[in-house]
C-alpha cells in the first residue's frame, strides 16, 4: 500500500493551524472534489477521500493530538491504532461541513420556533432630477401582508390551534439518511411538512386559507432625503413581510432610479453645464445669466473670454446627503456662438476689425457685388 501523506500537508495547513482554519481548508477540497461535483471523476474522488481521511483526524482535537505525537503509527491498527478507514460521518464535525456544502448550512442548530424577521421587500422608484438633488416626500401603495382578523395570524380555523407537525415532532427538522461510497451519511435538513414551524394546522382559516395573512394595498410615505443618487436604496422600516413566530417585520428597501434633466449633468455633487454666449460678450465681456439648481444667477465674465471656458459657481452644486450644509459646485462652460447670418454692413465692420487685428483684407459680400457692377459698366463702354 502506498505510503499516505502527512494529514497538514494534505490539507494545505501549517502544523500550528487553528481548528477554524483545518475546517476552512477541508472545506475548500471538500467542495472541489466532492463525487457530486465531479461525477466520474476518479481522481477527485481520490482527493475527495485523502482530505476527508485527514479532516477526520485533524478535526478531532483527541485524534490530532495522538497522531501530533505518534504520526501515523497512532492508527495503524497493525501497531494497535485505531485505524481511520471508516470515517465518522455521523459526527457533528461531518454534519456541520456536509450541510454547509449542500445548502442546509448551520440552521438545524437554532431553535426552529424562535422569533425570526420577516423578509425585506424590494421595488423601485423613478426620481426627478430636482426630486433626488433637494429630496421629496412620495406617497406609494405597495402589496401588504395584514394579519387576518378571524386567525389572528396562527392561520388555524377559529376556536382552533396549531398542532405539533407530527412528522418531525415540533422541531422543524428531519433527519435524511443517505448511502455513500464512504459510508452512510446523515443530513439533517427543514420538515418539509411544517416547513420548519414544527407546526401543523389540521384545520385552515376559510378566510385566510392557513397563510394567517391577508394582501392589501396599503398607502406607505417614503422619505427621500436631499442629494440621493441612482441606484441608492431607502430603507423603511417595518414595512415588509410579516415575522415567523412572532419576530418583528422585515423592511421596505426602495431602490431609485432617477432620471436625466436637459439643463444639467451631474457627476457626485458637483453639477455640470453649458451656456452659450455672444461673440460680443464674449470679446467685450459683460454680464450673462445662468441657471442653475436654485435658479438664474447672474455672472460677470471678462473681456477676450475664449469659447469652452469653464467658470465655477462654488456652493452651487447638490446637498450631501446627510448634511445639506455642504453642498458641492456647479461648473460652467462657456461656448461662443457664431452668428450664422449676417448683413452686409456686420460683414463689412467685422472685416475691417479683422484688418486693423491682422492686416489681412477681406473682401465682403457688399464689396464683390460693387466690382461685378462696375465690370458690367465697363463692359457697356466697349459696345
Amino acid at each position: 500500500m502506498a505510503e499516505k501523506r502527512d494529514f497538514y500537508e494534505v490539507l494545505g495547513v501549517d502544523r500550528s493551524a487553528s481548528q477554524e482554519e483545518i475546517k476552512k481548508a477541508y472545506r475548500k477540497l471538500a467542495k472541489k472534489y466532492h463525487p457530486d461535483m465531479n461525477p466520474g471523476d476518479k481522481d477527485a474522488e481520490a482527493k475527495f477521500k485523502e482530505a476527508s481521511e485527514a479532516y477526520s483526524v485533524l478535526g478531532d482535537q483527541e485524534k490530532r493530538a495522538k497522531y501530533d505525537q505518534f504520526g501515523m503509527a497512532a492508527f495503524d491498527e497493525a501497531a494497535g491504532g485505531s485505524g481511520f478507514s471508516d470515517f465518522d460521518f455521523n459526527s457533528d464535525i461531518f454534519s456541520d461541513i456536509f450541510s454547509d456544502l449542500f445548502g442546509a448550512g448551520r440552521s438545524y442548530r437554532s431553535n426552529p420556533n424562535a422569533p425570526r424577521q420577516g423578509a425585506s421587500v424590494r421595488i423601485n422608484m423613478r426620481l426627478t432630477f430636482m426630486e433626488a438633488v433637494f429630496g421629496c416626500e412620495k406617497n406609494i401603495k405597495i402589496g401588504y401582508k395584514e394579519e387576518c382578523e378571524d386567525c389572528h395570524g396562527t392561520g388555524a380555523k377559529p376556536g382552533t390551534q396549531p398542532e405539533v407537525c407530527p412528522r418531525c415532532g415540533g422541531t422543524g427538522q428531519v433527519t435524511m439518511t443517505q448511502q455513500t461510497i464512504f459510508g452512510v451519511m446523515r443530513n439533517i435538513q427543514t420538515c418539509p411538512q411544517c416547513g420548519g414551524s414544527g407546526k401543523y394546522i389540521r384545520e385552515r382559516c376559510p378566510k385566510c386559507g392557513g397563510s394567517g395573512y391577508k394582501k392589501i394595498r396599503k398607502p406607505i410615505k417614503v422619505n427621500i432625503p436631499a442629494g440621493v443618487d441612482n441606484g441608492i436604496t431607502v430603507r423603511v422600516g417595518g414595512c415588509g413581510e410579516p415575522g415567523v413566530n412572532g419576530g418583528p417585520r422585515g423592511d421596505l428597501l426602495v431602490v431609485l432610479q432617477v432620471s436625466s434633466d436637459p439643463v444639467f449633468q451631474r457627476d457626485g455633487y458637483d453639477i455640470y453645464s453649458t451656456v452659450p454666449i455672444s461673440f460680443a460678450d464674449a470679446a467685450l465681456g459683460g454680464t450673462i445669466t445662468i441657471k442653475t439648481i436654485d435658479g438664474e444667477v447672474q455672472q460677470t465674465i471678462r473681456p477676450g473670454t475664449q469659447t469652452n471656458t469653464q467658470i465655477r459657481l462654488k456652493g452651487k452644486g447638490v446637498p450631501t446627503r446627510g448634511n445639506n450644509t455642504i453642498r458641492g459646485d456647479h461648473y460652467v462652460t462657456l461656448v461662443v456662438q457664431v452668428p450664422k447670418k449676417l448683413t452686409n454692413e456686420q460683414k463689412e465692420l467685422l472685416a475691417q476689425f479683422d484688418e486693423a487685428m491682422t492686416g489681412n483684407k477681406r473682401e465682403t459680400g457688399e464689396k464683390n457685388e460693387k466690382k461685378k457692377k462696375k465690370s458690367f459698366m465697363d463692359k457697356l463702354k466697349d459696345i
